[in-house]
């Protein structure tokens, strides 16, 4: 029986978000994304004391000792201030992190999970390249075996964090022939001689975050920074995506709350022939649209974490998650925006900010034509789960 309900500790890590955020980021947030000004170094730091970064991972490995369900609260507390506050989750959590946890063998989890859910290093994910995104197959990153290393030489594109982490999983071919059996998962750090980061400005929004692009010459990385076996590199890269697009949905629930919330606060404050238009039937539409979606996105999200929690493939159900809540992100931000007016047009008021962030989430983490295809392929029976896979620990509460 599934289970959605909220935990005392589930909502005490709610509130306090909330505080935080609303005591840290909002004051700022507005002024930073003008100046496309990183909030990373004022922010990161004190989302590591107060534990977030490794909200999901057993105490003993350096984590809060809290389920998936937690995760995807941070999440949504995260992006309903600002995008670029649940990428650092999605980044370093999710796409990293997780994926280690999945992964990593133990001594890779002594060395490089444990401080990352520590946060005493940041982590980011390098799977993306100039020219290509969603075919993964395509990746050109070369990773060349010399004795015990790999010399890996390549660039990746629109990588988050690209010059804030520490520690990049990046995924890269092994030999000349193409296709998915032919890739590799290497833990490069950012000291590795030949690895370079450049940044990436003028981007419609996540302006607060930091993108950038990944420039590897010739970088060795020893055989026990491979993660997994060889050929086993387009297998890790997808069930990191699960983790990934989990908690992009989980943030766009944030997104689709910050736009009602906006909403609900301009429909009391602003008259029109002698009334509060929240009285008009036809902004009353556009509340309960974004409401409808907030629901469903919330449920969707709830009900994979949910599925995380025990252990069970949630591959199809995560990204009916992202694909739907990312989509209904967007919506309510344009309806935001519609209910403002040209106050919705001007950066005096946050909604603009909502729809140019929203917009990035229907593209990253994998499509929403790619989330598409997936559901389709699922129900035909044309994609079955590879027992190949490894899924995420289920949640154990410690005692």
């Amino acid at each position: 029986m599934i289970d959605l309900s909220l935990s005392e500790e589930h909502i005490m890590l709610r509130d306090s978000l909330h505080d935080f955020v609303e005591k840290e980021v909002s004051p700022i947030v507005g002024e930073f994304d003008k100046q496309q000004k990183s909030l990373y170094p004022k922010i990161i730091p004190k989302m590591v004391e107060l534990g977030y970064l490794g909200v999901c991972f057993p105490e003993k490995l350096g984590g809060a000792g809290l389920d998936y369900l937690a995760l995807a609260i941070v999440c949504e507390e995260l992006e309903r201030v600002d995008t670029a506050l649940r990428v650092i989750m999605s980044v370093h959590t999710a796409l990293n992190s997780c994926t280690l946890y999945q992964w990593g063998t133990p001594e890779q989890i002594e060395k490089y999970l444990i401080p990352q859910a520590q946060g005493k290093q940041i982590a980011a994910f390098g799977l993306t390249e100039p020219s290509c995104g969603s075919d993964v197959a395509a990746l050109q990153t070369r990773a060349v075996r010399e004795g015990d290393d790999y010399i890996l030489t390549g660039n990746k594109m629109w990588i988050s964090l690209a010059e804030t982490a520490d520690n990049f999983l990046v995924f890269a071919r092994i030999g000349k022939e193409k296709g998915y059996k032919n890739i590799g998962a290497f833990i490069v750090e950012r000291t590795s001689p030949g690895f370079s980061s450049n940044s990436i400005h003028d981007k419609l929004g996540v302006k607060t975050g930091d993108t950038g692009e990944l420039i590897l010459q010739n970088v060795r990385v020893p055989q026990e920074n491979r993660l997994g076996e060889e050929n086993e590199g387009f297998k890790i890269a997808m069930s990191a995506l699960d983790s990934g697009r989990f908690t992009v949905a989980a943030g766009a629930v944030g997104s689709i709350r910050a736009s009602l919330e906006a909403s609900i606060k301009y429909c009391h404050e602003r008259k029109a022939f002698g009334q509060e238009i929240g009285q008009f039937e036809l902004i009353q539409e556009h509340i309960a649209e974004m409401q409808a979606g907030l629901d469903i996105s919330q449920l969707l999200v709830y009900k994979a974490a949910w599925l995380k929690n025990k252990g069970i493939r949630n591959t199809r159900e995560t990204a009916m998650a992202k694909w739907q809540a990312t989509n209904f992100a967007l919506d309510a931000a344009n309806r935001a925006i519609q209910i403002h007016g040209a106050y919705g047009y001007s950066a005096d008021f946050p909604v603009e900010r909502y729809w140019r962030n929203a917009r990035a989430n229907t593209i990253l983490e994998g499509t929403n034509e790619i989330q598409k295809l997936l559901q389709a392929s699922h129900v035909l029976g044309y994609r079955k789960h590879s027992h190949l896979r490894r899924e995420l620990p289920p949640y154990t509460p410690e005692p």
